[in-house]
């Protein structure tokens, strides 16, 4: 461990986009902006930080454009849509922090890595689809791809949606890359989206493959492979919340990881929601991290800190 503190911090898609979820080039932009002014204060203040981030509104404009001109171009496999994906944010991302640095009179660098995740080929999660992915289409529409041999199911009154497995992350295939950087005083931007689902065949070759990546797991994974101290998850509130929804809502803050893992599994958190982010913190802790933080972004100082937030410790 380096003598200043690790953090690893991964950004949600709140820092992407604008609070109504707008995913224009200029609004992903601005959100990214002022997303890097607030790591940019933790890297004034001497913490040194690894990125990773969210990209599930900017795969869903590109399904969106796969299936719009699908009769002009071959349609690009999840694979291929994790890769560019990381590849745009990061770019801009990188751009938008060395920018804050500089203002603030540090001349440091940043560089986005476009990262692979490697799973289990024999993963479970390969013959059960269930992660929803793009937008919502009618039966008609979602029967036409279905004969292309991709899943989709039956939502009800929104309509149909395409499923796809969700894999446990088990190795980022490229962490002597990102620690290439931390060494060089470079700020890693790294497994953006979970990173690229790639699988090892029995030769050894390793090959993209159709699913997409829980960001939370691969965060703590991340996290746990860079030696972080602390996982920072930053979302778009400034707690996790126990009976959300209900007039007994109430914020948690500092709490022990056994007593969050019993409110877990009693159910408090939603599984598409805030579910993935404790059980990410929950995991980075267990593995032997000394705090994971849940919090707003414009709470990163004060959650490192311990003074805002929900900080698991063990």
């Amino acid at each position: 461990m380096p003598a200043q503190r690790r953090v690893l911090v991964a950004l949600g898609g709140n820092a992407m986009t604008t609070p109504d979820g707008s995913a224009r080039p200029d609004d992903q932009r601005k959100a990214i902006e002022g997303a890097m002014e607030h790591v940019a204060d933790l890297i004034e203040a001497g913490t040194e930080v690894v990125l990773t981030h969210g990209n599930g509104p900017q795969v869903g404009n590109l399904l969106v454009k796969n299936e719009l001109a699908a009769h002009v171009v071959p349609p690009v496999p999840l694979d291929w849509c994790g890769a560019q994906t990381q590849g745009t944010i990061g770019f801009t991302m990188v751009g938008a922090l060395e920018a804050a640095l500089h203002r603030r009179g540090l001349r440091r660098s940043a560089a986005a890595l476009v990262t692979r995740t490697l799973v289990d080929a024999a993963d479970p999660a390969f013959a059960s689809p269930s992660k929803p992915i793009g937008r919502y289409l009618d039966r008609g529409e979602a029967e036409r791809l279905i004969e292309l041999g991709q899943n989709w199911v039956d939502l009800g009154a929104r309509g149909w949606r395409r499923v796809v497995p969700s894999p446990e992350p088990r190795e980022i295939l490229d962490a002597p890359a990102i620690g290439a950087l931390l060494d060089a005083g470079v700020v890693p931007v790294a497994a953006g989206g979970g990173g690229i689902p790639v699988v090892r065949d029995p030769s050894g070759a390793v090959r993209g493959i159709e699913a997409v990546l829980d960001k939370d797991r691969t965060a703590a994974l991340l996290a746990r492979t860079v030696r972080a101290s602390t996982l920072v998850i930053a979302t778009d509130v400034p707690n996790a919340v126990l009976d959300f929804g209900t007039p007994a809502a109430r914020p948690i803050g500092r709490i022990s990881a056994a007593e969050l893992g019993e409110y877990a599994a009693a159910g408090h958190f939603g599984g598409g929601s805030m579910g993935p982010k404790v059980q990410a913190a929950l995991r980075f802790v267990a593995a032997g991290g000394e705090r994971a933080v849940i919090t707003a972004l414009d709470r990163l100082e004060s959650g490192l800190a311990g003074a805002a937030g929900t900080v698991v410790e063990p």
